[in-house]
């Protein structure tokens, strides 16, 4: 099975390091020169990669930090939801629309102060499984 890192860009390592440990409660793990921190706390590494706005993002793009969307996102389990948006709001995250229940659990959507989205998400007992279908 193949493994798990997640990358996000960000434009001031220092000021990401503190929204991520504060939002989420992660610790530094690792530095790697002067623009790559590893974070620890959850089931997969983040990496923090600092990229300068304006900088190649892809072949036809550069990177801007306004709020972007993206079909790929992180989502963080938490077991308290309401005390995780506190948490993150305090930290300098931006809500993006109400707390939203479901038959799973309730879901919470953010960004993070570089325009990347996130969702917090707290799951009820039986989680997906009371959506889930045979396959």
């Amino acid at each position: 099975m193949p493994g798990l890192l997640i990358n996000i860009d960000v434009e001031d390592l220092e000021r990401a390091e503190a929204f991520y440990c504060a939002a989420l409660d992660l610790r530094v793990g690792r530095r790697f020169g002067g623009g790559v921190l590893e974070l620890l706390g959850t089931d997969a590494p983040i990496y923090l990669l600092e990229n300068k706005a304006g900088t190649r993002a892809a072949a036809d793009s550069v990177r801007d930090y306004a709020r972007h969307w993206t079909p790929v996102h992180a989502d963080f389990v938490v077991d308290d939801l309401d005390a995780a948006c506190r948490r993150a709001l305090a930290a300098g995250a931006s809500a993006e629309g109400p707390v939203r229940s479901h038959a799973w659990g309730r879901i919470a959507q953010f960004a993070d102060p570089f325009g990347n989205g996130f969702c917090l998400v707290a799951f009820s007992e039986r989680g997906y499984d009371a959506i889930a279908e045979d396959a």
